[in-house]
């Protein structure tokens, strides 16, 4: 056989997403309390992101000339050793500056967390805790299987609960006037059926 006529090798079959993990940079989330690391263990729920999608369309459209509102995975950087990732983060237009080269550096005005199995106890006690240190001004509690909404407020440098709210409650920032929501458009069931 010529030697221009030689059987080119067979072309490597393409690797399986398993041996993709060997040469790719895993997307990893975590956030940083006080130097420890705490890893999220799986991926939100549905109901989670279907509630997380609306406050965030409400806020968008009621506070858009007011300030900027922020989606996880987003990290904010209150320290070396406190960065978190809230689900919601409102910024005023006045605090603006805590916006540092594409990152958030500094305190937000308002956060939210959304409850679910494997965060709620580092929502209720560590994070609660921690956005009061650093003066986070009011910081919201969702829970998706009560549907209540805790509205906490910082006063004299721990929160207060100025507010529980469920069913048709209107649930409206003191300090932040667009911040306006009511209970039963988040908490609405989700249309499968969307013809």
């Amino acid at each position: 056989m010529p030697e221009d006529e030689k059987k080119s090798p067979p072309s490597p079959k393409p690797p399986t997403v398993k041996e993709q993990t060997g040469f790719y940079d895993a997307f990893e989330r975590y956030e940083i309390i006080d130097g420890i690391r705490y890893d999220f263990l799986s991926s939100p729920k549905l109901s989670h992101q279907v509630i997380l999608g609306r406050l965030h369309s409400k806020l968008v459209n009621s506070c858009r000339h007011d300030g900027v509102i922020l989606l996880a995975p987003m990290d904010v950087h209150f320290s070396e050793d406190n960065i978190v990732q809230p689900d919601l983060i409102y910024i005023d237009r006045g605090n603006l500056s805590i916006l540092v080269d594409e990152k958030v550096m500094g305190v937000p005005d308002l956060l939210v967390e959304i409850l679910s199995p494997s965060t709620a106890p580092r929502d209720k006690v560590k994070k609660k805790e921690l956005y009061a240190r650093y003066g986070v001004g009011e910081y919201w509690i969702l829970d998706p299987v009560h549907q209540t909404i805790d509205q906490l407020v910082l006063d004299g440098g721990g929160y207060r609960l100025a507010g529980s709210y469920a069913e048709t409650d209107c649930i409206a920032s003191a300090k932040f006037p667009c911040v306006t929501v009511q209970t039963d458009e988040l908490f609405a069931p989700f249309d499968r059926d969307l013809r």
